[in-house]
């Protein structure tokens, strides 16, 4: 019986801690407010989307060029991120016509 109590209680414990873990990241969480409608959702498909794919693709293509002078220069992850992981960003990682500002980082 004390060992089925000692383990319940470990048990409740390490609950306890997940869910105090997850708290922070729960709070800090900010939902999709925006609502964007039919005709943005398109233009958003047929133009910004392949704009930004090809903006991602030059981008590699100039950080590539300039990723020995960044390296020196020790701006590396910031050309990084300029150059290709912003427009990546905006082309994948955020909703069907909402704006630059629900982009996941």
């Amino acid at each position: 019986m004390r060992g089925l109590k000692k383990n319940i209680k470990a048990n409740m414990l390490v609950v306890i801690m997940i869910i105090m873990t997850a708290l922070p990241g729960i709070a800090v969480a900010e939902s999709i407010t925006e609502r964007p409608s039919g005709a943005e959702m398109t233009a958003d498909l047929v133009l910004v989307r392949p704009l930004m794919f090809g903006a991602t693709a030059l981008g590699a293509v100039v950080f590539l060029v300039s990723s020995p002078f960044s390296a020196l220069g020790g701006n590396f992850k910031e050309a990084a991120d300029t150059l290709v992981g912003t427009p990546f960003r905006s082309t994948f990682m955020r909703c069907l016509g909402c704006g630059t500002k629900h982009m996941v980082k």
